[in-house]
């Protein structure tokens, strides 16, 4: 694809916005979360929503449909020279996520052959958890730590993901969003309603959305609920300014930012309420299901929908229908992360062949370690879903470097039929850098590893999965290489045209 290549209408851009926000977040990630604390999470889930990750969205539209340019050269055109460090390091955050983000999708596509493998096995899946319990949780372990299929799968999964962005926007990424968001909505409906149905599922709904307000006293589900937010919107990840710089001149910001943001949290808890009722309809016991859904499990969607469905008549099909969506779902978010690289180098100057090789190349090679080990991937998911607050606040300062009031109504408002109260929207920006820079404060301060800053040895602990080391060292490095050339990265992203 070119510069100047634009998606086809309105809901081309609506539905690549849906596509990038919505895939393994809302269906992996988010059920995950709200099991772990209910519906304090979710209240402090939705109020971030529209203070954080709405008025941050708005600003990365703006830029990417007004600068025309790539995360670090959009950066740069609003911050100014100073600060293309700034724009450096939202891009390194993304692709940080982006590295072990295929490995997901990885996951599902194995889920998927599993599924599928089922439909033929002589020996139901229901009689092999009636005989051995634990033969999901033993299958998980064998597709997440040291599978060579899988690691065979996620890089197929790149390859291919390269290949459907070298045909470009419309024929492309456009044609997969069109058949893939509404089929996922309908099968999300329909997961609901089997789980409901099912004995114990109502109370896997009451348990969702029951509040204990103890929760709000805790550091963690507030970064956890922003993080979130963050993370399924796409708000700071600089993945908004890749799609908006092929919208249309006369694209509504402020309407399609709100269907894409809203539809996002829309398919996260639906998918919430098809995944918690289940946990509980297929446990021993509301204690038990409850100890289940708090310990965070990784694995909850990928061990439980199997279940799930070899419980239902007809289940066997309705597990392949979901994996192949819930694969399609993380590979149609992959695309615009893969798309990020993609186009930084485009504004470099250089051959798309040339791009699609390395793009390919850094992916492969970056990811494999996420691939092989499970620690390894939960350290990236630690260091650099957290690093989106700092991509967040990054982009909030660029912001207020330019005039909030000033970027709003030259860039937002313009064309925009919705406006949101200016007032509003600078309250947000003020109160989100304060709130981001309290809560990784916060968050460092807890010390979610037993020895968060050096070892028992009084090493620098950068090995342990979840200590500060291992955050402040990985962040530190971006930053100190950005700033050493940001000199570099003014000249050949935002000076060249």
């Amino acid at each position: 694809m070119n510069n100047t290549e634009n998606f086809s209408n309105r809901w081309g851009i609506i539905l690549a916005s849906l596509g990038m926000a919505i895939g393994a977040g809302n269906l992996w990630r988010f059920p995950r979360l709200a099991g772990q604390y209910g519906g304090a999470f979710i209240i402090l889930w939705i109020v971030f929503l529209f203070v954080w990750s709405i008025p941050l969205l708005l600003t990365e539209f703006s830029m990417g449909k007004n600068f025309r340019k790539g995360v670090i050269g959009s950066f740069a055109e609003m911050a100014g020279k100073r600060y293309a460090w700034m724009g450096f390091f939202v891009t390194l955050c993304t692709l940080g996520i982006a590295f072990y983000y295929s490995v997901v999708t990885a996951w599902s596509l194995r889920y998927l052959s599993f599924a599928v493998g089922n439909l033929f096995d002589e020996t139901p899946l229901l009689d092999r958890l009636t005989s051995d319990p634990g033969y999901m949780s033993d299958y998980w372990m064998s597709v997440s730590h040291a599978s060579w299929a899988t690691i065979l799968t996620y890089i197929g999964c790149v390859v291919f993901g390269v290949f459907v962005l070298s045909r470009g926007i419309q024929n492309g990424l456009e044609k997969i969003n069109k058949a893939l968001i509404p089929s996922l909505f309908v099968l999300l409906i329909v997961i609901t309603f089997i789980s409901l149905q099912m004995e114990g599922g109502i109370q896997g709904l009451e348990y969702m959305f029951v509040i204990n307000w103890d929760h709000f006293s805790d550091g963690k589900i507030w970064i956890e609920a922003l993080s979130q937010s963050a993370w399924s919107t796409g708000a700071g990840w600089g993945l908004m300014i890749t799609i908006s710089s092929y919208s249309r001149t006369d694209d509504d910001i402020t309407l399609n930012t709100l269907i894409g943001a809203l539809g996002n949290n829309t398919a996260s808890l639906i998918a919430g309420m098809a995944i918690l009722p289940a946990v509980f309809a297929l446990a021993n016991s509301d204690a038990e299901a409850i100890t289940y859904l708090q310990e965070g499990n990784q694995a909850l969607t990928f061990t439980i929908i199997p279940e799930l469905f070899a419980h239902v008549p007809g289940g066997g099909f309705l597990s392949v229908v979901f994996f192949l969506a819930l694969s399609l779902a993380a590979f149609s978010s992959l695309l615009p992360m893969l798309e990020l690289m993609s186009r930084n180098l485009l504004d470099l100057g250089l051959n798309r062949k040339v791009i699609s090789l390395w793009v390919a190349f850094f992916f492969i090679v970056l990811g494999f370690p996420s691939a092989y080990s499970l620690d390894i991937f939960n350290n990236q998911d630690w260091v650099w879903g957290l690093g989106l607050i700092v991509s967040g606040i990054f982009i909030l300062f660029g912001l207020v470097i330019f005039g909030i009031k000033e970027f709003k109504e030259r860039y937002i408002d313009s064309g925009s039929k919705i406006q949101l109260p200016t007032t509003f929207f600078q309250v947000c920006i003020w109160s989100n850098l304060a709130l981001g820079c309290v809560l990784i404060y916060w968050w460092m301060s807890q010390g979610y590893s037993s020895n968060p800053w050096f070892d028992a040895d009084g090493v620098w602990n950068v090995l342990d999965v979840y200590s500060n080391a291992s955050i402040v060292t990985q962040w530190g490095l971006v930053i100190l290489i950005g700033v050493l050339i940001n000199g570099f990265l003014y000249r050949k992203f935002a000076l060249k045209k």
